[in-house]
């Protein structure tokens, strides 16, 4: 990991088309303003967490269907 120190006001960059800017510093928190192409996803990391989970489960419950689905058309049963 690298870990760089900025002041309020100055900025960063990734690759030729992101950039984040120190918005905004207290006692506690930093305010990061971020400048990407729309077609990146920028989350926060509890975000992301929940939208990896949520697409795990739908696609563990799509597979599960598909199976059910593949059983009713062989003709087995299914619980």
């Amino acid at each position: 990991m690298l870990v760089l120190t900025r002041k309020l006001g100055e900025s960063i960059r990734i690759g030729d088309n992101i950039i984040l800017k120190v918005v905004d510093l207290d006692s506690r928190h930093v305010k990061l303003g971020i400048d990407a192409p729309r077609s990146i996803s920028v989350n926060r990391e509890e975000i992301y967490e929940r939208i990896q989970n949520e697409n795990k489960a739908a696609s563990s419950s799509k597979d599960q269907s598909v199976k059910n689905i593949a059983d009713a058309l062989r003709g087995n049963k299914t619980e």
